[in-house]
């Protein structure tokens, strides 16, 4: 095992909303909706879809901060990033014990449904499930995930049925009317209809788990939010109209004091069916509930240590990734921590107490996105925003904290009690060997205090791996970059807009007020990548590929822009908005080029547009010739360039024929005379060169 290694993304769409859908389906649908009924009657349905819109702020900052940090650790990784490692510390353990105890309080209402059925014990079935569960997650997310698509599909299509039955059991337009038993509408009046939605909004917490294993989801700009919203209407929907049928079906009594209502409800009307297959049926869904619940909580639980670990706030062991690609040691001090709490405690009455941490950690996202957005930290990028800002994260940390009070004294004392204790861990076993600080720094070096240049770098790091897709775009661009020689004369901004104008419709076809609107006043922030050269670099919506205009300025050329450049050379990036962050890494990209040794020398001895563009270029992932020095592209002359086959990841990006620089479209012929630029991957481009060299071995030799 390596902690070198990385988490494997291999999640997708269907395994998000799978994973948050699973993470809400268990008591607060099995056993909560009595409970809530007797304490505000009628109106309990309300209570649901109330607390489905009461979760709102807390999923969109999540979905903000994993779309611009999706690394595993999720809440742990926010909070420390943004507040620091002794938030990040209080966040990671203290998420930690809360999904634990959870997680083990669903296995526990999974083995009491297993029982109804079959005569076993609670805690021992608890137990196997949890090892089960463990060694599934251990041989890798995808087959974890693969088991809570099942579960998650399986319960999913077990609930609809029972609302759809039920609705046609009580009619559509009755079930929003009130049932005489329950009382007034209010029952408790507004204070007890208060008091039942922080008590069914912790149904809804489960949603934002998929955070905490973001670094394996596939396209995480799209798939976080976008899975964590379908999983939300699903929930909010199945939990409104579910309560409803069980308003009308089920008398007070029968409801308040049952801890199965809604395979009580089934009996009522799904009687029907042969075999007690209605309440079969419920029986199945309740267990997939728990079962995808425990799943998903083992998951979500062991990505916050192995977080932690990589950062030296926990022993740098649980950070190691098995063969499996999977954090095996952070699974198994999971698992081993969850037997030991159904063994030792009323996990009944301690995962109710979690559930108030977790209502703290909501509110702490919350200010984490109001943090990292007034840093104004450049290279924090979310693929997805948070709308109404800042309106909506105050909202969520009011909600919060609203919450909490409502769940009493001995919540708020377990949340305090779990704060201290992490606040101690980090004080005497982490405190001393970190120098990393977070994004609240930054907004105190705008009241002239200290910021944390580390952060910038890890996020621009970040940023690299969000746009691992487009790795090689870097050579794509500078590849089909236009390259200009300016000798003599003075220049402003308008004499260069009107020069890009002309190039780039010639060249790309982007149309001129484009470049204007690019290359305004307004939005032109040229930036130092080196003493002599500049770069400006900015997103538009009407440009389809990064395209950049490099200008180089002879001694006799004069730059009229501003009296602080003194340049000899001037780039101009512009790219698409999607991917997120993709002009920061080409512009990052040219930085490192720039700064390179010799750089100067070579870039100011190129006479030709073809040599400025090889010195641009990283020289492991380009190659220059004529065709005739690469047999393979040489036996397939005359082929348009969509028809010439290469290696993996190589391309033909420009044709140099006849003295003219052509950008390399599917549909042009290529000619045994032309010189081409191939761009790769180094080891598809040494297969290139291997063959070369072969041919060449085997000419000598007749000789």
């Amino acid at each position: 095992m390596s902690e070198t290694k990385s988490l494997k993304k291999n999640l997708t769409l269907f395994d998000v909303y799978a994973m948050s859908t699973g993470a809400m389906f268990s008591s607060g649908l099995f056993l909560l909706p009595g409970i809530a009924a007797s304490y505000t009657g009628n109106s309990v349905w309300v209570a649901y879809l109330l607390a489905g819109f009461l979760i709102l702020p807390a999923m969109y900052c999540m979905a903000e901060l994993s779309t611009a940090m999706p690394k595993a650790g999720g809440t742990y990784y926010f909070l420390d990033r943004a507040m620091g490692p002794l938030m990040g510390t209080i966040g990671g353990l203290g998420s930690w014990i809360a999904v634990v105890f959870k997680s083990a309080f669903a296995l526990v209402g999974m083995g009491a449904y297993l029982g109804l059925y079959l005569d076993l014990p609670f805690t021992i079935t608890a137990i196997l499930l949890t090892v089960a569960f463990g060694l599934i997650n251990i041989f890798g997310a995808k087959e974890t995930t693969l088991l809570q698509r099942v579960l998650v599909t399986t319960l999913v299509v077990i609930l609809i049925a029972f609302v759809i039955f039920g609705l046609r059991e009580t009619g559509i337009v009755n079930a929003f009317e009130p049932s005489d038993g329950y009382g007034n509408f209010f029952k408790s009046g507004l204070v007890g209809f208060v008091s039942t939605i922080g008590l069914v909004f912790v149904s809804y917490a489960g949603l934002t788990k998929v955070a905490s294993v973001a670094e394996e989801v596939e396209n995480p700009d799209r798939n976080i939010p976008l899975g964590m919203t379908l999983s939300l209407i699903t929930a909010t929907v199945i939990y409104t109209l579910g309560t409803m049928v069980l308003i009308k079906v089920l008398e007070p009594e029968a409801l308040y004091s049952s801890l199965t209502p809604i395979a009580d409800a089934g009996r009522e009307f799904l009687g029907w069916m042969p075999f007690d297959l209605g309440v079969i049926l419920i029986v199945v869904a309740a267990i997939a509930a728990f079962a995808s619940t425990g799943n998903a909580g083992i998951m979500s639980a062991s990505r916050y240590p192995y977080a932690m670990a990589k950062d030296k706030l926990v022993p740098a062991r649980l950070s190691q990734i098995g063969k499996y690609g999977t954090p095996t040691i952070a699974i198994i001090v999971t698992v081993f921590a969850m037997i030991l709490v159904l063994i030792l405690f009323d996990v009944a009455s301690v995962a109710k107490l979690a559930s108030a941490f977790q209502l703290l950690l909501f509110g702490l996202v919350c200010v984490a996105v109001i943090v990292m957005r007034e840093s104004k930290i450049p290279t924090y990028k979310p693929g997805y925003k948070a709308p109404l800002y800042p309106w909506l994260q105050i909202t969520g940390i009011l909600i919060s904290f609203w919450l909490i009070i409502e769940m009493g004294i001995l919540a708020i004392a377990f949340t305090g009690m779990v704060t201290i204790g992490c606040v101690l861990w980090y004080q005497f076993y982490a405190s001393g060997n970190l120098q990393r600080r977070g994004a609240i720094f930054h907004i105190h070096q705008r009241l002239g205090q200290q910021r944390y240049e580390g952060l910038e770098r890890e996020l621009m790091t970040i940023i690299h791996d969000r746009t691992q897709a487009e790795n090689l775009s870097y050579e794509a661009v500078i590849a089909r970059s236009v390259m200009m020689d300016f000798r003599y004369g003075i220049y402003d901004l308008t004499h260069i807009q009107d020069i890009i104008k002309e190039q780039g419709a010639k060249r790309y076809g982007i149309d001129a007020a484009t470049i204007e609107d690019a290359l305004s006043e307004d939005s032109l922030h040229l930036h130092a990548i080196s003493e002599n050269v500049h770069i400006s670099y900015c997103t538009h919506k009407d440009v389809d590929e990064p395209e950049l205009f490099v200008l180089r300025f002879g001694p006799q050329a004069k730059l009229n822009i501003d009296s602080a450049v003194q340049a000899h050379t001037l780039m101009f990036l512009i790219v698409p908005p999607k991917p997120v962050g993709l002009d920061l890494r080409l512009a990052g990209h040219l930085a490192e080029v720039v700064q390179s040794e010799h750089f100067e020398t070579r870039w100011l001895s190129s006479d030709t547009e073809r040599d400025m563009n090889e010195v641009l270029m990283r020289d492991d992932h380009f190659l220059h010739g004529p065709v005739s020095q690469f047999p393979s592209l040489y036996n397939q002359a005359g082929r348009k360039i969509a028809d010439v086959k290469l290696p993996a990841s190589c391309l033909i990006a420009m044709i140099e024929r006849d003295g003219s620089i052509i950008v390399a479209t599917p549909d042009i012929e290529l000619l045994a005379t032309d010189e081409v630029a191939i761009i790769g991957e180094p080891v598809d481009l040494q297969d290139l060169r291997a063959a070369h060299n072969v041919t060449r071995g085997a000419q000598d030799d007749k000789v």
